[in-house]
């Protein structure tokens, strides 16, 4: 895995946009090295090429939102996780609306779609930001962290105030393909006495019991229950393994969350990036490099 790594063939999915509820078509094409991820709008005259970079982050509220010269693309947060569970660095993503389809709320269909296109090794080294000294961002109570590591793994604790979420804790090195055991099919939540609020602020217009758990004072609504019994916080390490792909680079650190979201994410991104001593960005023509510095790539 220190190669680049795109698809083999085209793939289309359509849905709706969780928060806008408009259709939407999408179809993921194989891209040449260096691309990185790339969308794209079709639906506007202006076809500019949006590169799923931080620095293109314009907004975060209740999902990621990436835009450039006036055009934007929402919550690709569950399709950015998609690509990096399975170490895809370059693809470019057609889009004829203003978000992503949100399919069932977590990045399952997604894997499963790239997983049917195939992936291919490219002849380029894959770009790894390795971290070097600890970086923190908070908000209150909120916190987000990267630590140096020989490995990617991510831990993240949720406390809320709900007798069936309470306080759940998950921890996970990625290696040998659990992402998509334990990760990807975790989906988004939310409560159901926020719904309607939401709604009147313009968002969750597309939501549903097919693509989110729902929660009312007791119990989970939807038929078939849970996925998983921390299903919860599971997602919010989903989350933030598609926040940070928007580094263009696999991560070797480890990812510390306590009751963050996408805005700290984003903060912790930037933070890191504008202190140059304390990360290294690698590429390794072979294996011997990688076991030289005691490195352990995540395996898909």
């Amino acid at each position: 895995m220190i190669n680049q790594i795109t698809l083999k063939d085209p793939i289309l999915c359509k849905g709706v946009g969780l928060h806008t509820g408009l259709p939407a078509h999408m179809v993921i094409h194989p891209a040449p090295t260096d691309t990185g991820i790339v969308f794209i709008r079709k639906d506007v005259e202006k076809k500019v090429r949006i590169p799923a970079r931080i620095d293109n982050v314009i907004d975060a509220t209740l999902a990621t939102t990436i835009g450039l010269e006036g055009v934007k693309v929402s919550t690709v947060e569950h399709l950015m996780a998609a690509f990096a569970g399975l170490g895809i660095d370059n693809a470019e993503v057609e889009l004829d609306a203003p978000e992503v389809p949100i399919m069932d709320g977590s990045s399952d269909p997604f894997n499963a779609l790239l997983k049917k296109a195939g992936v291919r090794t490219q002849d380029k080294p894959k770009k790894f930001v390795i971290v070097r000294h600890p970086v923190t961002v908070t908000d209150g109570d909120r916190q987000a962290t990267l630590l140096p590591s020989n490995d990617f793994k991510l831990s993240y604790t949720i406390d809320f105030r709900h007798p069936l979420i309470s306080n759940q804790f998950y921890l996970i090195q990625i290696s040998n393909g659990n992402f998509e055991r334990e990760i990807c099919r975790a989906r988004t939540f939310g409560f159901l006495r926020e719904y309607e609020i939401l709604k009147a602020r313009g968002f969750a217009r597309g939501g549903s019991l097919d693509n989110a758990v729902v929660v009312d004072d007791s119990r989970v609504l939807n038929e078939g229950g849970l996925r998983y019994s921390d299903e919860f916080v599971r997602h919010k390490i989903l989350d933030s393994i598609g926040d940070l792909w928007l580094l263009g680079a696999q991560v070797i650190g480890h990812y510390i969350g306590y009751k963050s979201g996408h805005t700290l994410n984003h903060r912790l991104i930037h933070k890191l990036l504008a202190h140059r001593e304390w990360w290294d960005l690698r590429e390794f023509s072979n294996e011997e490099e990688v076991r030289r510095l005691q490195i352990t790539p995540p395996t898909h």
